[in-house]
């Protein structure tokens, strides 16, 4: 499909999309143009007589009635705010070279440039157009007056914004972040037809009443007027919804053949590191990411940790090899004048989003530099666990008696929840009953009780993971809320999350990690290891500098099985001693 068939196809079907609506409005207008007709034969003699009399005072009610809800409708759909994609807004004073380099392609592909750039903490890019009134007129300067295809008939119409991925800046180069963005530019051409513009602002509109008509919280009143806008605004949806899926098709298909002649081969090339940039962002956010997030910290460099990752993907894998060659050209991030202040607020951003963090820092919602990530994060990460996992062990009764001839102090120490976990005859005394537990609380202890017993066929272990999950559950519950910000986002961030990562971890998986946890302190305590950072594989041991064998096997042995021989094994080979007490918060 060429430039021209493809915004041929988008301008036919942004008619359609427009004939729908003027059809909606013909529909509602019917019933008052029944009205006039009727008046207007009374007076001329015409229609007279007791029944269209009655006619009259028939139709008139309802013409009045439906020419109400369409003003309600139409009202509605004009004002309700459409979604805005959450993003860190990039000023041209902050990026004068990616505004110049933006502006140079546009002007290459012969399209409108966009009217503003913006990053989001995810891969991709798009056009978002954010001229709706109540997300406030763009600035002057940023304005265009764009000629459509009527001759005469000018309008001034703000170009949408651009939304670039965050890890393209830092991962790709400045050629390649070009090729890769040549095809989404090009998308501002079609933008600049009134009948597309018209089109998408009847579906968007459409969309926000939808979601308008779908809060709660009013009055009875207010229910029923929403109930029966959403309704309106759904049967508007759904006929049209065909017509604007292709109306897209047309116009990516268009800005993706205008696209060919910029950069051809190097876009290709490009497109293989947008998988890459994925795949390596994906693994940082929840291998890395996630750890420190859970525990009240967030990595203030996060698309630099990509590069990070990367670099680390391409010494390992073959297959990777030629990336690391890239690294000497110029990076895109090179575009902004303080890249660094940028990856924070996007740091905090993603934070946000896929974990549902404040928006401003503080005492309990800290940024974390990647010199301190093993110190500030990793370290207490697993001392905070096994601290709960003792805490835990004492409210189930569970003591650790040390033999006779011990010299060391008493205290916490390995030993206890080896011995615990690796008896499979003794019975667990029952857990003390938890006075009053609220509500929350005890939704959480009957979910982690049926998921334990679905999970392990031990009976310890089954209740010491229950134990555990209502433990963390109470945590988080008695948790400080997230600060609301002091000026709302123009998208709604009552549902924070909205993108989450991972579901909530499984009681199976709760232990684990607070086994694992309790190793590492182990090792750190008694055999002189060091917590550390895999760009790949988050928090690791560290053991004389050299990352440890992976010691999942002999955990999973020990809570499954109730075999603690793996484990005891891989302790001796490195020389931990698990019968020492340990350093705790």
């Amino acid at each position: 499909m060429g430039v021209e068939a493809g915004a041929q196809a988008a301008r036919s079907r942004a008619l359609a999309v427009l004939r729908i609506r003027s059809r909606a409005l013909a529909v509602a207008l019917l019933p008052a143009a029944f009205a006039v007709v009727l008046y207007a034969g009374g007076t001329t003699g015409h229609l007279v007589g007791p029944g269209w009399h009655a006619a009259r005072w028939t139709v008139t009610p309802l013409a009045v009635l439906v020419l109400t809800a369409a003003a309600v409708v139409a009202l509605v759909v004009a004002r309700a705010r459409p979604a805005v994609s959450p993003t860190v807004s990039i000023a041209e004073e902050s990026a004068p070279d990616l505004y110049r380099m933006v502006r140079d392609l546009a002007d290459r592909l012969d399209v409108p440039a966009p009217s503003a750039i913006a990053l989001t903490p995810d891969c991709d890019s798009w056009l978002e157009d954010r001229t709706h009134p109540a997300h406030g007129p763009p600035p002057k300067e940023e304005r265009d007056e764009l000629t459509g295809a009527r001759g005469a008939n000018r309008r001034a119409t703000a170009a949408p914004v651009l939304v670039i991925g965050s890890p393209f800046l830092w991962w790709m180069r400045v050629g390649e972040l070009r090729a890769v963005l040549a095809p989404v530019v090009a998308g501002t051409g079609p933008s600049a037809h009134p009948d597309i513009a018209a089109a998408r602002r009847f579906v968007r509109g459409l969309d926000a009443a939808v979601a308008v008509s779908s809060t709660s919280g009013r009055c009875p009143l207010t229910r029923v007027v929403c109930a029966g806008v959403g309704w309106v605004a759904r049967l508007l949806l759904r006929s049209c919804r065909e017509h604007a899926a292709l109306m897209e098709r047309g116009v990516a298909a268009a800005a993706a053949e205008r696209a060919q002649a910029v950069d051809y081969g190097l876009r290709i090339v490009a497109q293989e590191q947008v998988g890459l940039a994925y795949a390596g962002w994906d693994r940082l956010l929840t291998r890395v990411a996630l750890p420190a997030w859970r525990m009240g910290r967030w990595p203030s460099r996060l698309d630099a940790g990509v590069v990070a990752a990367l670099t680390e993907l391409s010494r390992r894998d073959r297959l990777a090899e030629g990336f690391a060659s890239r690294l000497g050209e110029r990076p895109a991030c090179d575009l902004l004048e303080e890249p660094g202040a940028i990856d924070e607020a996007t740091s905090l951003l993603a934070a946000r989003l896929f974990h549902g963090g404040p928006a401003e820092r503080g005492p309990d919602w800290a940024p974390v530099d990647w010199q301190e990530y093993p110190e500030e994060v990793v370290d207490r990460k697993w001392r905070l666990d096994a601290a709960r996992l003792h805490r835990v062990l004492d409210a189930q009764g569970i003591h650790h008696t040390p033999p006779p001839t011990a010299l060391e102090p008493a205290g916490p120490t390995l030993s206890r929840v080896l011995d615990y976990l690796a008896t499979p005859g003794l019975q667990p005394p029952a857990p003390a009953p938890d006075p009053d537990p609220g509500p929350a609380e005890a939704g959480a202890e009957t979910e982690a009780d049926a998921d334990s017993e679905a999970e392990f066929d031990n009976e310890r272990t089954a209740t010491l993971a229950a134990a555990l999950t209502t433990a963390l559950a109470r945590e988080e519950a008695t948790a400080p809320k997230a600060k609301a910000p002091d000026t709302p986002p123009p998208w709604d961030d009552t549902t924070l999350p909205l993108f989450p990562l991972q579901p909530p971890r499984t009681a199976r998986e709760l232990l684990t990690d607070h086994v694992t946890a309790m190793v590492c302190c182990a090792a750190m305590d008694t055999a002189g290891a060091t917590p550390g950072l895999d760009w790949l594989d988050g928090p690791t041991l560290l053991i004389d500098g050299e990352r440890t064998p992976d010691l999942a096997p002999g955990v999973l042995s020990l809570i499954e099985d109730g075999d603690p021989i793996p484990l005891r094994h891989w302790l001796t080979q490195a020389g931990i001693r698990p019968e020492k007490p340990l350093r705790l918060v």
